[in-house]
C-alpha cells in the first residue's frame, strides 16, 4: 500500500534560483528547494524550474504557468525519484506559491506545453479502459501518483508519494498542479480542478 504524508514542517537549505533541467511520508521546509545530485540510493533531481509563462511559440520553459494568480511567475518546483524495492519515489517540493492554500498534484502522460491540456491525461500504471477517467479503481493514489500538497505560511511545501511499481518507458513526462485537492468520489476519482502550472520531467 503506497501511503503519503504532507508535514509543512522542518527546514530545507537554500541555494538560490533554480535552473530549468532536462528533463508515504513527506516533509515541507522552510527556503527554496534544493536540487542534488544523485548518489547511491539518494534521490534523483528529474527537474527544477522556475515557473514562467508559455511561450508564443516554439521550446515551451520546463515550468510553465497558466494561472499567475495562484502559480506566481519565478515561483519554483523540485521533482526527485528513486527506486525503491521495485517501486518508485516520487518528491514534489515548491515555494513561491500562495501561503496556506492546498493544491493537487499528479504525474501527466506528457510534456507540458503552451495549453494547459498539452499534458494529457494522469499516468496510470493500469490504464482505465474508460475515458475520460474518473473511476476509483482506475484514478486512485495507489494507480497514480499523487502529489497534493498544502503550503505553509511562505507558499513552501514538499510531498512525496510511494508506488510499488515502475513507470513505462516514455509515458510519464510531466507533474501538474492543480487548484483542488484531488477527488475520490465515484464519477469524479481523480480531478482536482483547473491546470494551474506544468514542469516537465521524464520519468522512467
Amino acid at each position: 500500500m503506497r501511503h503519503f504524508v504532507a508535514v509543512l514542517a522542518g527546514a530545507m537549505v537554500m541555494t538560490g534560483g533554480l535552473a530549468a533541467c532536462s528533463s508515504g511520508s513527506s516533509a515541507s521546509g522552510a527556503g527554496t528547494p534544493t536540487a542534488t545530485a544523485s548518489s547511491g540510493t539518494s534521490a534523483a533531481v528529474l527537474a527544477s524550474a522556475a515557473f514562467a509563462a508559455p511561450a508564443a511559440s516554439g521550446k515551451q520553459p520546463a515550468g510553465v504557468t497558466y494561472n499567475t494568480g495562484l502559480v506566481p511567475t519565478g515561483a519554483q518546483a523540485i521533482i526527485k525519484a528513486k527506486v525503491e524495492d521495485g517501486g518508485r519515489e516520487i518528491t514534489l517540493a515548491v515555494s513561491g506559491l500562495r501561503p496556506n492554500r492546498t493544491y493537487g498534484s499528479h504525474v501527466h502522460a506528457k510534456a507540458c506545453g503552451a495549453k494547459p491540456a498539452d499534458s494529457g491525461p494522469h499516468y496510470q500504471d493500469k490504464k482505465d479502459p474508460v475515458q475520460p477517467w474518473a473511476d476509483p479503481a482506475y484514478a486512485n493514489k495507489n494507480n497514480e501518483v499523487w502529489l497534493d500538497f498544502t503550503t505553509n505560511a511562505k507558499g513552501e511545501a514538499t510531498m512525496t508519494s510511494h508506488v510499488k511499481w515502475a513507470f513505462r518507458k516514455g509515458q510519464a513526462n510531466s507533474v501538474v498542479i492543480h487548484a483542488n485537492r484531488t477527488s475520490t468520489e465515484p464519477g469524479m476519482a481523480g480531478m482536482a480542478g483547473d491546470r494551474l502550472a506544468c514542469l516537465t520531467a521524464p520519468f522512467s
